[in-house]
C-alpha cells in the first residue's frame, strides 16, 4: 500500500485483542485504509456496519478483524455444540471465498477458531467431512453451504456473527434467494452482529440491509470517480477486423507482464486466447465452466509470472486479488457499466497505480456513453496508427483431452458387448454378431463332397426331394376350431358366424 492510500489512525490505537494485533502485524498491517479506519470503531463497538468502498480497499481485513473481536468477547453458551458456527461470511464467488479464507487465516492465526471454506465445484466430501468435525467461523457461497444446511450438517442457531460481502454482485448472480433462505434461519437481526460491504450501495442493497439487519450505519468511502483515482484511462476505436492485431500492439508496447484482458463471451475468451498464443504469449482463459483446480491453477500461475496474459470473462471481475496487475485490456466492452467499474478495479488495487485500456468496437461501442454517464466522466480516447499494426500470425488453440476418447485401458480390452436390461445376458444381435464372426471359414480343403462326384449328386438330390416335401406340407390345409363361447351356467355352445 502507498502511504497516500493510507490514514493515519494505527492498528494499535484501536481497541482490538492482543491476537488480532498479532495476526495484523503479520499481514503487515500498520495504518488503517479509510474504509478500515471508518468502519473498524464502529462495528469493534458492537453496532452494525453497511460499507461501501472500492475493489481492493481493505474491506477484507476491516470485517475479519471486527468479526474475531466479537467472537473473542462474547464466549458461546456451554451447550453450544460442534456443528454450530459462530460466525459466517457469505461471498459471491469462489475466487473471492478463497481469498477470504487466506487472508482470515493470517489475521486469526493467533486464535483458537476453526475456519471451514465452503463451495461449489470441488472438494465435496473433503467438506463434508470438516462440517461435521465442526468449525466456528464459515466462509463460502451460498448454494453449497444451503446444500449442506439442508441435510443438518449445521445450523445457525448459536450464529454471533454474519458478513455479507459484495453485496451487490449477489444480485447480479442471481443469489439473492438464496441469501434471504440463510437469513431466515438465523438469530433475530438485533441477536448478532451484522456487516455489509459492497462496492456500490444500490437501492436494493440498501433495502436488504434495512430488511435483515440491525439499524447499521452506513459508511462511504468516496472519491471524485466511481473508478480508482490512480487509473490511467484510455479507449479506442477500431473495427472488429483491428482488434486482434491491436491487442497485439498494445501489449507489445505495455510489456504484458501481468495483464488481464476481459472478453463479454467464453466463445470469445477461447478466440483471444488461441490468437495470443499463436503470437507467442504465454496464456489462459478463465471463464465459468472451467473446473475449479484448473480456475486455481491457472490464477496462481498468474499471480506468479507463468503465465503473463489472463484472458477472462466478467466471472473474474468480481473477488480476485491478483496484486501488481499493471494492465487491464476490455477488448470487449462491458454491456453493464457496473462491470466496467469491477474490471478496472483489477488494477491500481491498495494505492498502486494501473492502466485501463479499452476498444469500443462495432460490436460494443454502444456501451461507452451508458459507461460514462455512470462513471460520472468521459474517457480519454487515443488514435490507432493503423501502418503500426503488424499482421498477427495464425492462431494456435490449445490440444484438449476428447471426453469421448477411449482410456489406455480400454483400448487394450477391446469394446465390451452390450449388455440386455432385463437379463444382463449379451444383447442377442451382438453375440448373434460375435458367433458370425468366431465361426470358422470354409477352407480350400474342406472335407465335403466335391461338386460333380456321385456322393454330391446323391446328397444335392435328397436335399432337393426335401425342399419339395416342405413346400407340399406348408401348402396342405389345416382344420381351424370355431371358438367356443362359455355361458355363466357352465354350457359351451358353438358361435355364431
Amino acid at each position: 500500500m502507498t502511504e497516500k492510500h493510507l490514514s493515519t489512525l494505527s492498528f494499535t490505537d484501536l481497541d482490538l485483542p492482543t491476537p488480532l494485533l498479532h495476526g495484523a502485524n503479520d499481514a503487515g498491517f500498520e495504518f488503517c485504509t479509510p474504509i478500515q479506519a471508518e468502519a473498524l470503531p464502529v462495528a469493534l463497538a458492537g453496532q452494525d456496519v453497511a460499507g461501501q468502498a472500492k475493489t481492493g480497499t481493505g474491506k477484507t481485513a476491516a470485517f475479519l478483524l471486527a468479526l474475531f473481536a466479537y467472537l473473542l468477547r462474547h464466549p458461546p453458551a456451554v451447550e453450544r455444540g460442534v456443528r454450530q458456527p459462530l460466525g459466517l461470511i457469505l461471498s459471491p464467488t469462489r475466487e473471492l471465498a478463497i481469498q477470504i479464507h487466506k487472508d482470515a487465516q493470517i489475521l486469526g492465526r493467533h486464535t483458537s477458531y476453526k475456519l471451514a471454506l465452503i463451495y461449489g465445484g470441488t472438494g465435496y466430501e473433503t467438506q463434508r467431512r470438516t462440517l461435521e468435525a465442526g468449525a466456528d467461523v464459515l466462509i463460502g457461497t451460498p448454494g453449497r453451504l444451503i446444500d449442506y444446511f439442508k441435510q443438518k450438517l449445521f445450523d445457525f442457531s448459536a450464529l454471533q456473527v454474519l458478513v455479507l460481502d459484495e453485496a451487490d454482485r449477489m444480485f447480479d448472480l442471481g443469489f439473492i434467494r438464496d441469501i434471504r433462505y440463510l437469513f431466515r434461519r438465523m438469530p433475530a437481526p438485533d441477536k448478532r452482529l451484522n456487516m455489509l460491504f459492497s462496492a456500490t450501495l444500490s437501492l436494493r442493497v440498501n433495502e436488504l440491509a434495512y430488511e435483515h439487519m440491525n439499524n447499521p450505519q452506513v459508511i462511504k468511502i468516496e472519491s471524485e470517480h466511481l473508478t480508482v483515482d490512480q487509473v490511467t484511462e484510455k479507449v479506442y476505436f477500431p473495427s472488429n477486423e483491428e482488434k486482434i492485431p491491436l491487442l497485439l500492439k498494445v501489449l507489445k508496447l505495455v510489456g504484458a507482464v501481468r495483464t488481464l484482458v476481459f472478453v463479454n463471451t467464453k466463445h470469445g475468451a477461447e478466440t483471444v486466447e488461441a490468437w495470443l498464443r499463436g503470437n507467442d504469449y504465454v496464456t489462459g482463459v478463465l471463464s465459468g465452466n472451467v473446473p475449479q483446480r484448473q480456475r486455481e491453477r491457472l490464477l496462481q500461475d498468474f499471480k506468479s509470472g507463468a503465465v503473463s496474459v489472463l484472458v477472462a470473462t466478467d466471472v473474474a471481475a468480481r473477488g480476485l486479488h491478483i496484486p501488481d496487475v499493471s494492465h487491464v485490456v476490455n477488448f470487449d466492452l462491458p454491456q453493464d457499466a457496473e462491470d466496467y467499474v469491477h474490471r478496472v478495479g483489477r488494477t491500481a488495487r491498495a494505492g498502486a497505480s494501473g492502466d485501463a485500456i479499452s476498444f469500443a468496437c462495432e460490436t460494443y461501442a454502444f456501451s461507452l456513453e451508458d459507461i460514462e454517464q455512470y462513471i460520472g466522466h468521459k474517457i480519454p480516447t487515443d488514435t490507432i496508427d493503423h501502418d503500426a499494426l503488424e499482421t498477427p500470425k495464425p492462431p494456435v488453440r490449445p490440444t484438449r483431452k476428447s471426453r469421448h476418447a477411449p482410456t489406455k485401458k480400454r483400448a487394450e480390452q477391446g469394446s465390451r458387448p452390450r449388455r440386455s436390461k432385463t437379463s444382463g445376458e449379451p444383447h442377442v444381435k451382438t453375440a448373434h454378431k460375435e458367433a458370425a464372426s468366431s465361426a470358422p471359414k470354409e477352407s480350400k480343403h474342406s472335407l465335403s463332397p466335391k461338386k460333380g462326384s456321385p456322393k454330391a449328386d446323391e446328397a444335392s438330390k435328397r436335399t432337393s426331394d426335401e425342399t419339395v416335401a416342405g413346400r407340399t406340407a406348408k401348402a396342405k390345409p389345416t382344420a381351424t376350431k370355431k371358438p367356443i363361447n362359455r355361458r355363466r351356467g357352465g354350457k359351451e355352445t358353438p358361435a355364431v358366424g
